[in-house]
């Protein structure tokens, strides 16, 4: 049997020749969660609930556009991909009726994606259930079979749709997200994950609506392994594995009181209803709710407003056509009422919450419950349900496993579930950037650490100044990923979404061309990422679509990293090489007792020249779409910032990584490792350079030991700029100096400025 491609040793991926791989990945791609037919991003209102008969074939992008974008992250460095698709995408016309069309074109992409080298791991996105509760992910039927109504969310504030807004352009920033506390979500999420025990009335099809629904999200994931398995050319080459489903909720288990809001809850932006208003006006009731914001220091209560649905109720009536999908509800789950009241939890007839504690402890053996809990059983429960079905079908496949969002991992550091095979996988987001679109460079706030109470008074958490910042951001993945091998075991960690909102400051950027916050913000995070000791990560998001009017297409997010309405980074013209040509090669030899220190020497001329400066500053977007965007928002582009993600990373390090790191703001590189045998001729440690960072005419390499080269090659399936490096064995470390260059500049001037000063420190080139 052939080793695998790519296997986990203790705490570190390895390859095929036991070097260290750390995973650089992109979340590919934002477009997965909504379809292609018909065409519908969030702020399209028409046909949004015909959502049986659709179709997400195209989606992340078509056969013949997809060696484009494969190509060019490739060429940005990235070598995995956090493959996005819904539930919704493979199994949206019924229960058990899959889109196999769908799962072809699927298919389809992951073949082409393993010519460039990628890997690959699977992902069931959801973002608060489902598109028509405000996010992605489940299909429509999946609504009604829980007696919902998604026709009539919208007065009763059930969910903040964006299809549904009544001025989509007007939609409130990142105000989805407070949808898993609204009435709709905290009854899918609770059914989900605990109907067993909160919801034993609702019974479909002779099973309670947890195992139905459960089944059903399960079974469609396991259908595309099956598909997947039986491809025969893609299991293992390039999809080494699958992740648990994205962001998972706790609905309302553990809620300790339905009559306040948890001391838990964090986020309240827009109006922020208890449990019990949301009950309420999910029953067609009028509610005097509390209004939040969310400012620099976080939400704060800025009012209160009257929501009357006017007598709309969230739930199904009564005479709603139960035969459509061809399930039978069992009789005691009536249509036309709301669940909770069937189950005592209120009286509809008066008005009275006769059980503000239901959810505060299980029903049987009445220990209570609190987040921790809900992870360890509830949440494990499902987990163990997805690893054997995908397991059962793809023997050797990692599982990328993510608990709840910032919330303590399950305890399973010893147990049965302490899988070698297994991934912490956990998210982190600067929320106060991501919540106000602006990014202060002044200050900023260790959420994680107040979170685990490791102050005194919220004061304490304000770190102030820029390095303060960064190193918060690195301390607070460091403390992620430590609790995660404290309490699942000894496993790689991947923070598998992380990224910025390109739309900050009222989209100045896009007025201006000058993306100096986006990069700050951007390199703050993988100062962070590369700091933290994490095996890898999956940056949030590339979007094939994305423009400056819309963003992302999608609830107002904009965090892609490409957009139709900028402009490619200017890379090196390598495509005019052939591989390996031009390679610089150091002057060292492999003894260790040599002078440590050589300069790169090229009789290659610059990649960029006075005649050809224009032309590549001005590279087009190779996409075939074309943005329809306002002129005052495109007429500027820049480069979003690319100078600041695309950077160097290890690819394959012989040994064990001890630390890497990239200087922007100088264009320096350093590695440490140290390793218990020399590297060999066919395996050397190998790292990622870019060439607009790294132009090979112009790179100081120092090293502790050994002989290197720099060379543009296809080795693994796209044209990159690699250092090799033939070490020794023990502490070794590498360091690499490029060229500066200006952050967030715009095209034009400022850049033409930069390619100035780069001629100016070339003896080689005269500028006239």
């Amino acid at each position: 049997m052939a080793p695998l491609r790519l296997r986990i040793d203790g705490r570190t991926f390895r390859d095929t020749k036991n070097r260290e791989v750390t995973l650089r990945g992109i979340n590919v791609a934002g477009d997965a969660k909504y379809p292609t037919s018909p065409d519908l991003p969030s702020h399209i209102p028409h046909d949004f609930f015909k959502a049986d008969d659709i179709s997400f074939v195209d989606r992340p992008f078509s056969l013949e556009e997809a060696h484009v974008h494969l190509a060019r992250l490739k060429r940005w460095g990235y070598n995995a991909i956090r493959y996005v698709f819904t539930w919704e995408a493979i199994e949206h016309a019924g229960p058990g009726k899959y889109d196999e069309e769908w799962v072809q074109h699927t298919i389809e992409i992951l073949r082409l994606a393993k010519d460039y080298g990628f890997y690959i791991w699977i992902d069931p996105h959801q973002d608060v259930w489902s598109r028509f509760t405000g996010g992605s992910g489940a299909p429509m039927w999946t609504l009604y079979a829980m007696g919902l109504n998604p026709r009539t969310f919208a007065p009763c504030e059930a969910a903040f749709v964006h299809n549904t807004y009544a001025e989509p352009e007007d939609y409130p920033k990142m105000i989805w997200s407070t949808n898993y506390t609204r009435m709709a979500c905290q009854v899918t999420f609770t059914l989900f994950f605990a109907g067993k025990d909160f919801a034993p009335k609702a019974i479909i099809d002779g099973k309670n609506i947890q195992d139905y629904l459960q089944d059903h999200f399960v079974g469609a994931c396991g259908h595309l392994a099956q598909r997947i398995h039986e491809a025969g050319d893609i299991e293992n080459d390039v999809v080494i594995g699958w992740e648990s489903m994205n962001e998972p909720n706790r609905g309302l288990v553990g809620w300790p009181d339905l009559s306040t809001i948890p001391s838990e809850q964090k986020l309240q932006k827009g109006t922020s209803p208890t449990a019990w208003q949301a009950m309420l006006t999910g029953s067609g009731r009028s509610c005097e709710i509390d209004t939040w914001d969310f400012g620099g220091l976080g939400p704060y209560k800025s009012g209160t407003q009257l929501v009357d649905p006017k007598g709309e109720t969230a739930w199904l009536p009564s005479d709603w056509d139960d035969t459509k999908y061809g399930w039978k509800r069992d009789p005691g789950w009536k249509l036309g009422e709301c669940l909770w009241a069937q189950h005592g939890i209120w009286d509809p007839q008066t008005d009275t919450l006769l059980k503000k504690e239901y959810f505060a402890r299980h029903p049987e053996n009445h220990k209570k419950i609190d987040y921790e809990y809900f992870t360890n059983n509830y949440f494990m429960d499902y987990y163990r349900r997805h690893q054997k079905a995908i397991t059962s079908i793809h023997s050797d496949a990692i599982m990328f496993c993510q608990p709840p969002v910032l919330e303590i991992p399950p305890s399973l550091k010893g147990t049965k579930d302490d899988d070698p095979n297994m991934v912490y996988s956990p998210h982190y987001y600067d929320g106060v950037t991501l919540m106000t679109k602006k990014w202060n460079r002044y200050w900023n706030v260790d959420v994680f650490g107040l979170l685990r109470g490791r102050y005194m008074s919220p004061a304490f958490a304000i770190k102030v100044g820029e390095t303060a910042i960064r190193n918060c951001f690195r301390d607070q993945l460091s403390a992620i990923r430590k609790e995660g091998c404290d309490y699942m075991g000894n496993h790689p960690c991947i923070f598998t979404e992380i990224g910025i909102p390109y739309d900050m400051d009222d989209k100045y950027a896009y007025k201006t061309g000058d993306y100096t916050s986006q990069s700050l913000a951007m390199d703050a995070n993988h100062f962070a990422l590369e700091g933290s000791g994490v095996n890898g990560y999956g940056l949030w998001v590339y979007m094939s679509q994305n423009n400056h009017q819309w963003g992302d297409l999608w609830n107002g997010e904009d965090l892609s990293i490409f957009s139709l309405d900028d402009v490619p980074l200017p890379l090196h013209p390598s495509k005019d090489l052939a591989p390996n040509q031009s390679a610089i090669t150091s002057t060292t030899s492999v003894d260790k007792k040599s002078p440590t220190f050589s300069q790169s020497r090229s009789a290659a001329g610059s990649p960029v020249s006075p005649s050809n400066l224009r032309d590549t500053l001005s590279t087009p977007s190779i996409s075939s779409k074309q943005s329809t965007t306002p002129a005052h928002l495109s007429s500027n582009p820049g480069f979003r910032a690319a100078e600041a993600y695309v950077r160097p990373c290890p690819i394959a390090t012989v040994g064990n990584v001890t630390s890497y790191g990239f200087d922007l703001r100088n264009a320096t590189f350093s590695l440490t490792l140290t390793s218990d045998a020399p590297a060999t001729q066919e395996a050397p440690t190998e790292t990622f350079l870019p060439e607009f960072h790294f132009p090979r005419e112009n790179v100081e390499v120092e090293v502790s030991g050994g002989k290197w080269t720099i060379s543009v090659d296809d080795a693994d399936g796209g044209m990159i700029q690699r250092v090799r490096w033939w070490h020794g064995e023990g502490d070794q470390s590498l360091f690499i100096k490029g060229v500066k260059r200006r952050q967030g500049v715009s095209i034009g001037k400022e850049e033409e400025e930069g390619y100035l000063d780069q001629c100016q420190q070339n003896s080689r080139c005269v500028v006239m």
